[in-house]
């Protein structure tokens, strides 16, 4: 491993950065190449960044990086994991090019070698953490020392990505990398998603429609597609693991979004192309902004909307995915109808059953009402006397319930299940004709979006909007929950509910505007704070709260503390009606 003074590499940046990108040009034998170096990387580990520059001329000499890296894309965007695709290409990569250019350049064998030394010296504990991480160090360790035996299913894996030796073509590459993804990351993934030919066949309409500000690393641009594809163009030759502290450092340069002045006048217009106009007039709109974003939103706006495929400006990229994310929603209802069929039932039953008990008439004894001539006889000659009788109507005060859907980039692996569990409790809700309101919300700039899906009371054909549920952008959770009591406090029934759907990370992009108090981040202990103090400020008001968390395990601390004693963990989302059913029945049933 090299060892560098960190003043002296300030220095010398430009001069390796070059040397990276002639390597990239001399290898590739193309000097318009794009080539960005990672000379970070360089401190850390000369030979590995040498080795990578090497692997990223090699392979788009050799193959396709276009198609590969716009494979990889397409994969992201139906859903699989960024990080644990990522290390699969790596691997194909490396084993795909190794022979080409050694044979070539007998002098790269060498490179490589230290380059994994290096790696494995380093990043060890941080490979054998994952599984893509053991196959990665086996591949290395093999590569070393000749010695390829591991256990069953890493040895299966090593074996597959060793098949790539001398690959024909790219799609060769492709195939192995969609074949092992789908076999070690995600074996649900063909049945949810697709098989490689689906996610081939997404469209550039549908890709430059998608938010990829979720998955950036630096700061936003204009481009975000192609932005996004470079990013992953640049990252797929890398050797060793990301250092921690960088990953975190461009996750904060990540966190501020500038904005300069014709940004800020498009910023309107902008939201109606990508939610749908809103439902408020411009003057009910501020005043909502007057009353709610106060405190730590005081820079921020709300913004309501029925959607982009309820009220759109035109039929644009936006529309045309969010379409599609509608019938995929729909699809899953349909493919199980009967089940969902069945569980509205059982819910209905369950909420009329305790409804009935609620408005039960009950005869006691008292020292007043209608007199029970059996009793007579009581008179004079015992305590109590209680000779009549009165009717005693229990509390059979009205209900209204709001639901409230974290509808966050966050949620992007779970679309179509949550739509179908919001619309199971809609439909329950519909049949014992309690009033309920429907929405989903996600923040992108300093818009905190509110979806309406339906209102309180909407007929029962409006809870199918609800798979019209799509996940986008960050989740400002205070605002969102405190715009949600808002509206819950105007309502007339005695006994208000809100239900909170959400994977206990507040997380919401700073916006930099000319003129603005640049707010802090609105994330980790600040975030869980605000979410937790609006949570609390409501049930002072009389707001019954439950939050439902289907997030990590790692974030349920957080989900408590915001939460506290009314909190439910599923770690399945298909739990989610379930769990609000028994809370709703509770309630109903409390005295």
């Amino acid at each position: 491993m090299m060892e560098i003074n960190e003043d002296v590499f300030d220095e010398k940046r430009l001069e390796i950065e070059n040397r990276i990108k002639n390597l990239v040009w001399t290898v590739s034998k193309d000097y318009c190449l794009e080539a960005k170096p990672d000379a970070d990387a360089f401190m850390r580990s000369k030979d590995a960044a040498f080795y990578d520059a090497i692997k990223q001329g090699a392979f788009a000499y050799y193959y396709d990086k276009e198609e590969f890296s716009m494979y990889i894309v397409k994969k992201i965007y139906c859903e699989a994991d960024e990080q644990a695709l990522m290390n699969l290409a790596q691997m194909a990569i490396d084993m795909a090019v190794h022979l080409k250019i050694t044979e070539e350049r007998p002098g790269v064998e060498q490179i490589r070698r230290r380059a994994f030394e290096d790696v494995l010296d380093q990043d060890f504990h941080k490979l054998v953490s994952s599984l893509p991480g053991k196959v990665k160090a086996a591949l290395m360790r093999g590569s070393l020392t000749g010695d390829w035996s591991s256990e069953r299913r890493i040895s299966w894996a090593v074996d597959k990505i060793r098949s790539l030796e001398n690959a024909g073509d790219t799609m060769q590459i492709i195939e192995t990398v969609d074949e092992l993804y789908n076999s070690l990351i995600d074996r649900e993934f063909e049945k949810k998603h697709g098989t490689l030919e689906h996610v081939l066949a997404v469209t550039m309409e549908e890709l430059a429609g998608y938010d990829w500000n979720d998955f950036m690393e630096e700061e936003a641009a204009e481009d975000f597609l192609e932005q996004y594809l470079e990013q992953i163009s640049n990252r797929m030759t890398a050797t060793g693991e990301e250092d921690p502290e960088e990953q975190q450092k461009r996750k904060r340069r990540a966190s501020t979004v500038i904005l300069n002045k014709e940004d800020i006048d498009k910023m309107y217009s902008y939201m109606e192309l990508n939610f749908g106009k809103s439902y408020l007039s411009e003057a009910d709109q501020k005043k909502a902004d007057r009353k709610l974003c106060r405190g730590a939103h005081a820079d921020c706006s709300l913004y309501y909307t029925e959607g982009i495929l309820k009220n759109p400006v035109k039929v644009n990229a936006q529309y045309v995915n969010a379409k599609k994310q509608a019938d995929r929603n729909r699809l899953l209802y349909h493919n199980s109808r009967q089940v969902t069929k069945r569980n509205i039932e059982i819910m209905t039953n369950e909420l009329r059953h305790s409804l009935i008990q609620r408005s039960e008439i009950e005869t006691i004894s008292s020292d007043y009402g209608q007199l029970v001539p059996s009793r007579l006889w009581k008179a004079g000659r015992c305590e109590p006397r209680k000779l009549f009788e009165k009717l005693n109507k229990k509390d059979n005060s009205d209900f209204v319930v709001e639901i409230l859907m974290d509808a966050s980039g966050s949620q992007r692996g779970r679309q179509s299940q949550v739509a179908l569990q919001g619309y199971i409790i809609s439909a329950a809700l519909c049949n014992v004709q309690i009033p309920h309101r429907v929405m989903g919300f996600c923040t992108f700039w300093d818009y905190t979006v509110m979806q309406l899906f339906r209102d309180y009371d909407d007929p029962r054909e409006a809870s199918g909007r609800i798979f019209e549920y799509n996940t986008t952008a960050n989740n400002r959770d205070g605002l969102a929950i405190r715009a949600s009591g808002d509206s819950l406090l105007e309502r007339p029934e005695e006994n208000k509910i809100l239900i909170v759907l959400s994977d206990g990370r507040p997380n919401d992009v700073i916006v930099n505007r000319p003129g603005s108090r640049n707010p802090r981040t609105y994330s980790g202990e600040y975030a869980v704070s605000d979410t937790a103090f609006e949570v609390r400020r409501l049930r002072k008001e009389g707001i019954f709260v439950l939050g439902v968390f289907a997030g990590r395990e790692k974030d349920l601390a957080a989900e408590k503390r915001i939460f506290g004693r009314d909190f439910a963990y599923i770690r399945q989302i298909g739990n989610f009606s379930n769990v609000v059913g028994l809370y709703l029945k509770k309630l109903l049933e409390w005295e």
